[in-house]
């Protein structure tokens, strides 16, 4: 099988050097049972990747069982992956597999792997390295012939370091290591991803297949994308249902792609200015729109602390004590900014607040929220 044929089979959309390598190295490595650690940006594709490499092995035959472990709370994330029997806690009412019994000959796809807990990692490295486990509560033991594929948007090294990350279970799993490019690195794929969605958009909708002018496709060559093919997926679907007249142009374009800029013309300037609203919440922009009411704030009291110096007694003559925030209600503002645009993901705000979901809980809960 040709490379093009490949990306053809598996839906890996692009031209570019660096997807054609890629993909070259997919080839290779999916026909052995070696673990596969898959590196990317959100969005860049890393499923899809996951996908080729099951289906172009010896495995293809059985199931591919895909695991977000971010998605799982961390209670429950040992007994979803190697199962329990019944009675072992409350709740357990029946004998239950996990996926690792699931994908039994198959694939098992590890998503969001960094954010496992430790102590399940931990049983995680022995059922690599023996093939078996115990569901829990029980007794016996489960031998289970399963590849591994794991991904993660984050530098797994710096999790080792950090003590976030068992070094064992990272050498175990980066046997062979993919690092899947964003999209602003390889823009070139841009107008073929741009066609390939709007014909899925056209066949899944069954509606006649859209016309985009060369103007709006040099606007969508030109973003920067940092939700990478996702972003740039939601955005052709959006732009296809609003379109009245069958061609997508930069009038349908415009209102759906962000732009951040930064006015540095002086001092207190240096704010950041929303021009215009994404359709969906992208991390940078996020980070902005939590913490834009603290950082004007701050610029505000180091302009007058650099005016007035460290005098409290002149700046208290020419500040208005209304325009004294306490520091609880700038911390209570960052949080209702943070869950307004994540529209209350708490995960996702508690990664812009740069806290632990626990913290943000008890923050919810302490401002009544």
């Amino acid at each position: 099988m040709t490379i093009e044929e490949f990306q053809k089979k598996f839906e890996i959309v692009g031209k570019s050097k660096e997807i054609k390598d890629l993909v070259d190295i997919t080839m290779q490595v999916a026909q052995s049972d070696i673990s596969v650690l898959l590196y990317g940006e959100s969005g860049v594709g890393k499923e899809i990747f996951a996908r080729a490499i099951h289906g172009f092995s010896n495995r293809s035959e059985n199931r591919l069982v895909s695991v977000n472990c971010g998605a799982i709370p961390e209670g429950i994330l040992e007994s979803e992956l190697f199962g329990h029997v019944k009675g072992s806690f409350t709740g357990a009412t029946d004998n239950r597999k996990g996926y690792f019994e699931i994908a039994d000959n198959g694939t098992l796809f590890l998503d969001e792997i960094a954010e496992m807990p430790l102590t399940t990692q931990v049983k995680l490295l022995r059922a690599l390295e023996t093939k078996e486990f115990m569901r829990i509560g029980s007794e016996r033991v489960t031998n289970v012939d399963v590849r591994i594929i794991a991904a993660t948007n984050k530098d797994l090294q710096h999790e080792v370091d950090a003590k976030r990350f068992r070094k064992d279970l990272y050498f175990r799993l980066k046997a062979v290591s993919l690092n899947i490019p964003p999209l602003r690195n390889r823009r070139e794929d841009i107008p073929l991803l741009v066609d390939y969605f709007i014909k899925k958009y056209a066949d899944s909708n069954n509606h006649p297949e859209m016309n985009i002018t060369s103007k709006a496709l040099d606007i969508l060559c030109e973003h920067n994308w940092p939700g990478n093919i996702r972003e740039l997926k939601n955005t052709i679907e959006t732009a296809a249902a609003l379109s009245r007249n069958g061609t997508l142009d930069q009038n349908v374009l415009m209102p759906l792609i962000t732009h951040w800029e930064i006015i540095q013309e002086d001092h207190s300037q240096n704010l950041p200015v929303h021009l215009k609203r994404p359709p969906d919440s992208l991390d940078r922009e996020m980070i902005y729109r939590a913490l834009i009411e603290i950082k004007k704030d701050i610029l505000e009291l180091k302009d007058l602390a650099y005016k007035h110096g460290d005098n409290i007694e002149n700046l208290g003559s020419e500040i208005n004590l209304n325009e004294v925030i306490p520091l609880d209600q700038l911390e209570k503002k960052a949080i209702e900014n943070a869950l307004n645009f994540t529209r209350w993901n708490k995960r996702k705000a508690a990664q812009l607040l740069k806290v632990s979901e626990r913290t943000l809980h008890r923050k919810i809960k302490d401002y009544d929220l």
